[in-house]
């Protein structure tokens, strides 16, 4: 089989608001505290090549993701179900996803992103060349924990010590998967993936400065201790669990940071080392667009909520530092912008999303636009029939939480609120058509 890989810088300007932890929160860089990255991998067997590049962002809207995929078939010649766009999912970069309120859209970097973006996927595919392709499954601990159904934010000096796990580790990843592409001739490594599952979250909302989270921050070591290496972090089901660090002050969340990316880098290091041959006998590739029903509210329940949002915002003692305050006036407007929509005609009981997957030998990777919680990865994992499927979220746009049962029939934030905020119905019964979709491209690749 033929790699290449390729990575452009897409950090923005110094003074860009940052996405995600809340509504108007006026997060605002200071500094580049690690640089952000576009890394594309291209992949051929015989005349058949594909892309995937992993971005540095909390996620991507379909537009941006749109606008890629066109730069890219035009200077490449691929098509649109040839190029998987996935992001890590930092919460400490640029507002470039769907999330109305969680973060200051800055336009001219928005201009710029796709045709950074494609600029990566380019160059990998110039630079295609015979590699060998091993595979390790690595023990990686002491990360994450399942924030719906463990204790979320122990103390700091708690999840620092080295002996640290959750207290319901079977509901996190707590192995790594790690692919590492060796140049046939030298026996050079010449880029690697890795695939886990967990919000990238240790510097949360007091902090202002520019990088990938631990995700990135592990990436950017690995690569220096590889020089010319390009590393892809592929993030797998992350609704439901957060880092360890998370919603702790500035000062504590940058002395964290490093800690938590080196107990991923020690693992993928680990895998590197341990990696065995996985020979590349079959490239196959597969996107659908697939329908997930929507659970219409009523005109009824809308202003019966909208009510509720009013309430808090108008009360006497309200004042603009109250998150309930600033979640309120986020909800005011997509709850009114969704009744105008109803009261327009529109259709709001199907949502489209773009499911992917590449088959690479014994892998599979199955993209999907959803913060995906563990639930619904598990039974994907169960039903597969790939060797090594490895779920991943925030691919080819964010289209929200996608909640297993057990979070969407207990409601809140997850299951109801984030839908209204990316302007949609809450999901119906998206465990299953998820689940479903994601098995029927496994089967599709793996026959």
């Amino acid at each position: 089989m033929q790699a290449g890989f390729y990575e452009v810088d897409i950090t923005p300007r110094v003074g860009v608001g940052l996405a995600g932890f809340g509504p108007f929160l006026n997060r605002m860089s200071i500094a580049v505290r690690d640089p952000l990255k576009a890394r594309a991998a291209a992949l051929a067997l015989g005349d058949r090549r594909v892309v995937v590049v992993s971005c540095d962002l909390i996620g991507l809207n379909r537009r941006l993701v749109e606008a890629v995929k066109r730069e890219v078939g035009r200077r490449a010649g691929l098509g649109g179900d040839q190029i998987l766009v996935h992001c890590t999912h930092t919460h400490s970069g640029p507002c470039t996803a769907e999330y109305s309120g969680w973060g200051n859209r800055d336009e001219p970097y928005l201009a710029i992103l796709p045709g950074r973006i494609a600029r990566a996927c380019v160059g990998a595919l110039e630079r295609l060349h015979e590699v060998a392709m091993s595979h390790a499954e690595q023990p990686c601990e002491g990360i994450g924990l399942n924030r719906e159904q463990d204790r979320d934010a122990p103390p700091l000096a708690e999840c620092l010590r080295d002996d640290w796990r959750p207290a319901k580790p079977e509901l996190t990843d707590n192995r790594c998967q790690v692919l590492a592409f060796r140049d046939t001739a030298t026996g050079r490594l010449d880029g690697f993936m890795t695939y886990f599952g967990c919000h990238p979250v240790v510097c949360c909302q007091t902090t202002r400065y520019i990088h990938g989270d631990f995700v990135g921050v592990a990436t950017n070591l690995l690569e220096r201790e590889n020089p010319g290496a390009v590393g892809l972090f592929l993030q797998g089901a992350q609704g439901d669990v957060n880092s360890c660090v998370v919603h702790k002050p500035e000062p504590e969340a940058l002395l964290a940071l490093d800690i938590v990316a080196s107990r991923l880098a020690n693992a993928v290091r680990a895998g590197l080392r341990a990696a065995a041959p996985a020979p590349v006998e079959t490239l196959r590739y597969a996107s659908r667009l697939v329908p997930f029903t929507s659970r219409l509210l009523s005109r009824g329940r809308l202003r019966e909520w909208l009510a509720e949002q009013e309430a808090v915002v108008g009360a006497e003692t309200a004042t603009d530092a109250d998150h309930a305050v600033r979640m309120g006036t986020l909800m005011i407007a997509t709850l009114r912008d969704l009744e105008a929509r109803l009261d327009r005609g529109e259709d709001l009981s199907v949502q489209t999303g773009e499911i992917q997957g590449v088959r690479l030998g014994p892998v599979t990777l199955l993209g999907a636009p959803f913060e995906i919680m563990q639930a619904i990865k598990n039974d994907v994992v169960a039903g597969a029939r790939a060797p090594i499927p490895l779920v991943m979220g925030q691919s080819n746009g964010s289209m929200g939480y996608a909640p297993d049962r057990a979070v969407a029939a207990r409601g809140g934030y997850a299951a109801d609120t984030v839908p209204v905020i990316c302007g949609r119905m809450p999901y119906l019964r998206i465990h299953e058509e998820l689940a479903s979709a994601l098995l029927a491209m496994d089967a599709q690749l793996n026959f």
